[in-house]
């Protein structure tokens, strides 16, 4: 491995481009070695005043530009299989961003293909896990302090939703940030999903069903509750609250500058996931490139990548039909061990 980690980056829009920004100026030890965009435009801007990077407008050309030695994938969702399947025929480590792959059986077929060459070479790209507010979160739930979890209750709203957003994005591409969170924090599947859908609000887009209320059950017997808002008008918040047999914790609410002037005083709200969750972000790429560089893959596998998929699927199919769902997993491959939820 060269002296520097040279990283293809699969995908120059809103995320790509910030993970471009991140590898050049907030992570050491790791390069831009190619980008990949379908729009040539938007990939070169990405990369405008970085030397000697590579700009394609195929997956293939970038893997296989000189230097490559990784790969963030930062595409929309439906691209990621194709995407990760070429990164496994080359061998190459993969930071993909959630979804892996927003189908299930997309996602099975990745972790099929992952567990044939007997090794890992993905981290999913479930940035709360490398959140400083959900480490403290998950390190007092793991030490027991506070007895056994029973129930979450979960936050999660945006200033607005992008156009073309559907209401089963809602889950699947908002909610599934907390699916996996869920079973982080918990060590536990979640097993079964309720949706219940109040009036919209008056600023979601017509036709949107937005909010909604999401009710996961675990393995474990927890509950896990979601409250989501993707048209708040005010900002993006993402809150949980673990209540516990011997008391109770709650993480989101001051992570945020407060500011007293002229007789008052505010509370600043981020606009963005991309300004509330930055170092989150930094770190996890940061954590990405130096195991990667040590020859390991850690974090979130490919195993709870699926898993995200088919809760997600199961809380879609619960949102259509107003009734609970079951979660049925395939068999988990040896790979990815004993314990169900990668750390």
């Amino acid at each position: 491995m060269s002296q520097l980690l040279g990283v293809a980056v699969l995908g120059a829009g809103h995320m790509g481009a910030d993970h471009i920004r991140r590898l050049d100026g907030a992570v050491s030890g790791a390069r831009v070695a190619a980008v990949a965009d379908p729009v040539k435009e938007r990939a070169e801007k990405a990369v405008a005043g970085l030397d000697g990077v590579f700009v394609h407008t195929e997956v293939a050309a970038a893997l296989d530009a000189p230097g490559v030695e990784a790969v963030l994938i930062a595409s929309p969702g439906p691209a990621h299989e194709e995407a990760l399947l070429a990164a496994f025929a080359r061998g190459l480590p993969v930071l993909c961003e959630k979804p892996m792959v927003p189908d299930s059986a997309g996602a099975l077929r990745v972790v099929e293909a992952e567990a044939r060459l007997g090794r890992r070479l993905t981290q999913v790209g479930f940035m709360r896990r490398y959140d400083a507010e959900y480490i403290e979160l998950k390190s007092l739930l793991d030490s027991g302090s506070l007895g056994r979890p029973l129930m979450l209750h979960c936050t999660h709203r945006n200033v607005s939703s992008p156009p073309g957003f559907t209401s089963a994005m809602l889950i699947n591409s908002s909610v599934s940030h907390e699916i996996d969170a869920a079973r982080w924090l918990l060590g536990q599947e979640l097993t079964a999903v309720t949706v219940l859908r109040p009036r919209p609000s008056a600023h979601a887009p017509e036709g949107l069903l937005d909010p909604q209320f999401v009710l996961f059950e675990t393995a474990g017997g927890a509950l896990v509750d979601v409250e989501i808002l993707v048209n708040s008008g005010f900002g993006y918040q993402v809150r949980c609250e673990a209540v516990c047999e011997a008391g109770s914790a709650r993480i989101g609410d001051a992570h945020t500058m407060v500011v007293t002037s002229a007789g008052g005083a505010y509370q600043e709200v981020a606009q963005d996931y991309l300004v509330r969750f930055a170092d989150a972000y930094d770190r996890e790429v940061r954590a990405w490139v130096d195991a990667t560089r040590r020859g390991q893959v850690t974090g979130p596998s490919a195993w709870d990548g699926y898993a995200a998929s088919v809760v997600a699927e199961a809380g879609v199919r619960a949102q259509d039909n107003g009734e609970r769902v079951t979660v049925e997993l395939a068999p988990r491959p040896d790979l990815y061990g004993q314990n169900p939820i990668s750390d």
